[in-house]
Parts: C-alpha cells; sequence; structure tokens
C-alpha cells in the first residue's frame, strides 16, 4: 500500500454542519523531532543528510553523523549567549546548511527561532515588516549569512544590543563569526536541555502575513512537527520505503519547505539537495541543472515551477527520462495547479517510465497546520480536488453565510500566534477548530466520500451593487484554465460595482512568442502589441460566451506589464499572489476598470473593443 486509500467517516449535525475524519488511526510520534537527528546519525552516520553548490558550483555535502557534530556546539553556545523562549533566535539568511544547522541547534535545545523571507531584507527598502518581525520578536541572536549582503537591513533594523552571527562579515557592522560559536565546548548542559524538549516546546515561529500584510508569528510546537511527520507517513508510505531524495528551492521560512519537506528528509532519513534556483525567469535554468544531475525519489513544488518545468521536460526527452528516472510522487501545494499542466506532465511521466504511473498528489493546509492535514493522492490530478482528511485530523466543514468554511483539529494545529492573544482567539471557534477561512465542497456530491474540493478564500468573495454574489476562487480558476500558459496570473476586481472586471498578469514568455517579439524585448511593447491585444480580446469573449451570467463573466480587464511585486506583498517567494494586496495598490487601474481614465491596456468584452 504505497497510498493509503482516500477513504473518510462523516458525520452530519443539525446546523448543517459536517465532521470528517480518516477511519485510519495516527501511530506514535516521538517527543521532539531532533530525536530523529540522533538517531540517523547512530544509525547512518556516513549518509549525505544535506547537500548545496560551493562558490565553484561543486556539491558540498553533509553527513548525519557530521551534522550531529556540528549541531552540538553551536547548541552549547546558543545556551551560553543566553538565547532563550523569551529571546529566540532570528535567521535572516535563506536556505542552505549553516541555516539548518542552526535551526536543528535551536531546536536541540528547546530554543524557538524564527526564519524570516529574506525578501524583506534584500528587497524592501523601508523595511517596515522586517522591523515588525524583529520588535515582536526581540531576538538574542540574529543570524545572516552573507554579512555584506544583509548589512544595510541590519544596519537600518538593528539595536545596539542586539548580537548579529554571520558566516562571512559585513564591510562595517560588527558581527560573530559563526565560526567562533561552533568551536564552542559542548558540555552536560545540552543534553539536560534536549531531555527537557517535548511535545509543548516551541520548535520555530514562521512568519506568514496573509491578507493583511501584517506579519502573523505561527507558533509551531514539536508536537505540530512530528505527528504532521507520522501524518505523512500513514497517508504516504511511499516515503519511508526507501531514504527519500529531494531537491528542493522551497523556502524554509515557510511551511510548505521548512517544515514539510525539510521534516520528510530529516524524519525519515534521506538527503536533500538544496536548489539555489528559483521558478522564475531568470532563476529557473539552476533549478533544470539540478535536476538534470539529481534524481528524486519525490518531487515537490507549488504550480508555478510545475508550469515552468514540463516545457522543459517536454522539449528533452534525456531529460525527462532522467527526472523520471526513480521517481515516485509528484507533489504540488500552496495553490491551484492548471489541469492541462498535470495533464501534459502525467504524459510526459508515462513516457519517460512505460507501464508505470507515477501518483499526483496535492492537498490543502496551513501554515497553523504544519501544514499537511487534507491530501488527494488516490486518483489522477484533478483541479481543485484535495482530497480527505489525515490520519489525526478532524475536519469540520460549517456554513458562513452561503458558504461552506474548512475547519481543522488536531495534535498539528498551532496553540496560537506569537505574543498576540486576541489573533490567537480570533482563530478558533468555540470548539478549538482552527478556522481555515477556505470554503470546501464536495468533489462528488452523490458521493460524499470521495472528498472534498477546494472552492476559494472566503474573505475574497464579494458582492455587486445588485447583490450578485461572486464566488472569486471558482471563478478564477475557471480563467486560468480557459487562458492556459496565456497568463501568469489574475485577480479578480468588481466589489459593490455593477459587473466583475480583472486585472491580468499576462506570461510575457508566452506573448513574445505569440508576438514574434525578441526575447529582451520591455514588457510594456510585449503587452501593447496587437496580436497580443487581440487573442486576449478574443479569449475574454469566448469566454463570455460561454460563461454569460454577471457573476461568472469578466466584462472588463486590464493588461498589466508590471509583475506583482514581492515588496508590496503582492507575491510570495513561492509565486502565490495577494488579490487584495494587488487590488488595493493597483487601486488607480481598477477605478480604470469602471470608467475613469488611465494609462492601463483596457479590454472592454461588452464593447467588444480593445483601447489604450
Amino acid at each position: 500500500m504505497r497510498i493509503l486509500p482516500a477513504d473518510t467517516v462523516i458525520e452530519y449535525r443539525a446546523d448543517g454542519s459536517m465532521l470528517a475524519r480518516s477511519p485510519h488511526s495516527l501511530g506514535p510520534y516521538p517527543a521532539n523531532i531532533t530525536g530523529k537527528l540522533d538517531h540517523w546519525a547512530s544509525h547512518a552516520p556516513d549518509r549525505t543528510f544535506l547537500a548545496e553548490r560551493d562558490a565553484t558550483g561543486a556539491w558540498t555535502r553533509l553527513t548525519y553523523g557530521d551534522a550531529l557534530a556540528r549541531v552540538r556546539p553551536l547548541a552549547q553556545a546558543l545556551l551560553d549567549r543566553g538565547v532563550s523562549t523569551s529571546r529566540p533566535l532570528l535567521i535572516l539568511s535563506g536556505n542552505g546548511i549553516d541555516h539548518a544547522l542552526l535551526a536543528l541547534a535551536a531546536m536541540y535545545v528547546g530554543v524557538p527561532y524564527a526564519p524570516v523571507a529574506p525578501s524583506y531584507s534584500l528587497i524592501a527598502r523601508e523595511y517596515t515588516t522586517l522591523r515588525t518581525i524583529w520588535r515582536g520578536l526581540d531576538p538574542g541572536l540574529v543570524f545572516a549569512a552573507d554579512g555584506r549582503l544583509f548589512e544595510r537591513a541590519l544596519a537600518s533594523v538593528a539595536r545596539r544590543r542586539d548580537r548579529i552571527v554571520t558566516a562571512s562579515p559585513a564591510d562595517e557592522l560588527p558581527s560573530i563569526p559563526l565560526a567562533e560559536l561552533g568551536q564552542t565546548t559542548p558540555t552536560s548542559a545540552i543534553d539536560d536541555a534536549h531531555g527537557r524538549v517535548g511535545p509543548d516546546t516551541i520548535a520555530k515561529i514562521l512568519y506568514t502575513s496573509g491578507s493583511t500584510g501584517t506579519p502573523k508569528g505561527v507558533i509551531n510546537t514539536q508536537r505540530m512537527l512530528c505527528s504532521n511527520q507520522e501524518m505523512l507517513r500513514a497517508t504516504l508510505p511511499l516515503l519511508y520505503e526507501q531514504p527519500p531524495i529531494l531537491c528542493d528551492w522551497l523556502p524554509w521560512n515557510h511551511t510548505f519547505g521548512g517544515n514539510h519537506n525539510f521534516g520528510i528528509v530529516l524524519y525519515n532519513g534521506g538527503t536533500m539537495y538544496i536548489d539555489e534556483g528559483r521558478p522564475t525567469a531568470g532563476d529557473f535554468d539552476k533549478t533544470v541543472a539540478n535536476l538534470a544531475e539529481v534524481a528524486t525519489t519525490a518531487y515537490f513544488n507549488v504550480p508555478r515551477g510545475y508550469d515552468l518545468l514540463v516545457p522543459r521536460l517536454a522539449a528533452d526527452a534525456s531529460f525527462a527520462t532522467h527526472f523520471c528516472s526513480r521517481l515516485e510522487m509528484f507533489f504540488c501545494a500552496a495553490a491551484s495547479l492548471r489541469q492541462h499542466i498535470a495533464d501534459d506532465l502525467t504524459r510526459i511521466a508515462t513516457a519517460a517510465r512505460p507501464g508505470r504511473r507515477i501518483p499526483f498528489v496535492t492537498g490543502l493546509g496551513a501554515t497553523e497546520s504544519a501544514p499537511f492535514a487534507i491530501c488527494a493522492g488516490d486518483a489522477a490530478f484533478t483541479g481543485g480536488r484535495i482530497g480527505v482528511p489525515a490520519p489525526g485530523v478532524e475536519l469540520k466543514v460549517t456554513p458562513v453565510g452561503n458558504q461552506m468554511e474548512g475547519r481543522l483539529r488536531g495534535p498539528n494545529i498551532t496553540p496560537g500566534y506569537w505574543a498576540d492573544p486576541e489573533l490567537t482567539r480570533a482563530a478558533f471557534d468555540e470548539e478549538g477548530y482552527y478556522k481555515l477561512g477556505d470554503a470546501l465542497g464536495f468533489y462528488d456530491a452523490a458521493d460524499p466520500l470521495k472528498g472534498f474540493v477546494f472552492q476559494g478564500r472566503i474573505a475574497e468573495d464579494f458582492k455587486l451593487s445588485t447583490g450578485t454574489f461572486v464566488r472569486v476562487g471558482p471563478l478564477r480558476a475557471k480563467l486560468l484554465a480557459h487562458f492556459g500558459d496565456l497568463v501568469f496570473d489574475i485577480v479578480i476586481a468588481g466589489h459593490d460595482r455593477e459587473f466583475v472586471s480583472a486585472l491580468v498578469f499576462p506570461s510575457i514568455p508566452t506573448c513574445i512568442g505569440l508576438a514574434g517579439l525578441p526575447r529582451t524585448c520591455p514588457s510594456q511593447e510585449v503587452v501593447a502589441h496587437p496580436r497580443v491585444r487581440d487573442c486576449f480580446e478574443k479569449r475574454f469573449e469566448s469566454f463570455a460566451e460561454a460563461n454569460p451570467g454577471t457573476s461568472t463573466t469578466i466584462a472588463r480587464a486590464i493588461l498589466l506589464d508590471e509583475a506583482p511585486a514581492i515588496d508590496a506583498q503582492e507575491t510570495t517567494e513561492k509565486g502565490s499572489v495577494n488579490q487584495k494586496a494587488v487590488l488595493a495598490r493597483r487601486a488607480a487601474l481598477v477605478a480604470q476598470l469602471y470608467g475613469e481614465a488611465g494609462p492601463g491596456i483596457l479590454i472592454d468584452i461588452t464593447k467588444r473593443t480593445v483601447r489604450q
């Protein structure tokens, strides 16, 4: 049984709520995640745990035995410097062996740590988000791998009493060398502290901005991390049939990369090759180069990563054969994958490994659920399908207005938010279920046992001035499927307006090919090209013909020549677009959609015209 059957037990309540749970029980799990480091250092000391490229491009490898030997001095150094629950460790830089060793050292002795998005330091200019996190956390120690790279942010945010640690120093800002911490002599205090680390010990604080842009520090306990990994093992036994091998870029300051994937490797004694690439036009070549060397046993990515990967696999049969050579699973999360991408990937994988079907796994979770909670992996991929609760998870689907909201309870759910009791109280209902804020429905209303589908974020939905309700999630999913690779993303507008409209982020590479333009052509010229505008007009017209209702079609749209800005919280490192942030930042363009003059390239479906 390589994937647990997708079955569930459902209880119906008189108030219209449903309770769903797995009929399979959750097995025992350890008291802390770093016990797994001890285990693998003892049972497989020479196995590669982590690998990253050095300055020459060669892989630097860290074995389990070496990892434990380096973690213990760092753990002692944290204790000696007074890093504690009241003054945690703050990590500013991205994925890397040094980052991992410090994080493991902190968890080993029960010290919380907070990895934050490097973009808050490297892309931002006002450092508002970084400053908010820094002040709220009051860190006892701050780590930035490259002092020079982070110097401007550190100089702007750090206080005189803050202690900075770097692997390579800044030009002027004083810092403690990481090598100095690594030379600390371990004492019995480490083992005493490790012995006290239990299920309720805070392991880390993960910051998520949500729809407001204000950072929320999600508390992650040892119970959350360990129970979540056991849920994964129960649902996806293929993960531990052999030590997993991952080549992964997903940032460790997010739950997908830092809890889910890093945890899979550590929990099951696997190997992680740290991918320095990103799912962007400029950095994806690095990912392809890494995947051409490293054949993974499971592949995890967000939809944008698959959008870029599938054409590369389709164009290079030898690359596809190598990529699929020992692959046991595709996994996609964080947003909805377009159906045609999943279908293309399945065809490529079937051709690369004839006679063997590689399962496509997806689901729904949250930073607050550590994140694995609901999973679909027993059938061919279907857009929006999220499956059934994992063993140990209780799902409540309850009426909220005219929708059904998903809520979660289980050992993998956060106890709350760092230093924010009011936000914590608001996040849970009267029965202790965490409120996801996601609308859920049955995959097959005639057969509820087939599980659930995601129907959008409740907070994104709105009413038109006519009182007609607009379901943003399903509408956006239909649009993305209709436009295919012609668009990067679409943001829906129309709150209290007379019709629905959209801000469209075109896929510039696709549009360049459509218009026959040079690859270096500025995006403004690409989006304004007559062939591009004509193509979008025809696509919107055909969508309107197939979806004529006022709440299911787009009357006007603007083609944007500027990508969503991470500094303005419009997008994340994973490529997810924040609908509310885009609408707020581009309010002038939204106004243009409803009659005001502006510079955007406007497509008016009602008048069948395109004007600038």
